[in-house]
């Protein structure tokens, strides 16, 4: 399972879900709506990257 991460620093983690958003463990990424938010800074999905992506950038 993937991690994707917010500008804020938030981190969805497919495994984890966001129960207090209504998003079972298991969802993927992908799977959420698109009007979902980040719980943190209200940024839309859009802007989040996959992890291993941004730490690939970062090195």
């Amino acid at each position: 399972m993937e991690q994707y991460l917010c500008p804020c620093g938030y981190l969805y983690n497919e495994e984890l879900g966001c129960p207090s958003d209504g998003i079972a463990p298991g969802t993927k990424f992908e799977d959420i709506p698109d009007d979902w938010h980040c719980p943190v800074c209200g940024l839309t999905k859009d802007y989040f990257g996959s992890r291993e992506e941004i730490e690939e950038a970062v090195e």
